[in-house]
């Protein structure tokens, strides 16, 4: 008669423990790469984050706002900013796309007009990015 032991041998279901460790280690050492990347993932994005402020707008006229922010980047970069109006039912009346060269200071105030196709009861920075 055969027992379980004969046959877990004959069929290599023995347990090995270095088989058991070098997977443990396998496992910890994909669990460290995924956190690494991770992290790198995350101090990358920030480095290169772009804070913005909305001071106000002026409506000059009909045709066009001046809107007034400050922004805060990494110093040393270039910065582009989005900046628009709306109309009073929030549609889209006016927008523009500034390049700002890059400066020694993190943080930046700019007044930008923007021209309008109709009437803008507000302006405002959409976003601001490095370049």
């Amino acid at each position: 008669m055969t027992t379980q032991a004969q046959l877990d041998d004959r069929y290599g279901r023995t347990r090995d423990p270095r088989r058991r460790r070098i997977a443990w280690v396998a496992v910890i050492a994909a669990a460290a790469l995924l956190v690494g990347w991770f992290g790198w993932n995350t101090v990358a994005t920030e480095m290169d984050a772009v804070g913005v402020d909305g001071h106000g707008f002026t409506v000059v006229d009909e045709r066009s706002v001046e809107v007034s922010f400050q922004f805060t980047a990494p110093a040393g970069r270039s910065v582009a900013c989005a900046v628009q109006a709306l109309s009073e039912d929030f549609g889209v009346v006016g927008w523009k796309i500034v390049q700002y060269e890059a400066a020694d200071s993190r943080h930046q105030r700019h007044v930008e007009t923007v021209p309008t196709v109709a009437e803008a009861t507000t302006g405002l920075v959409e976003s601001c990015w490095v370049t």
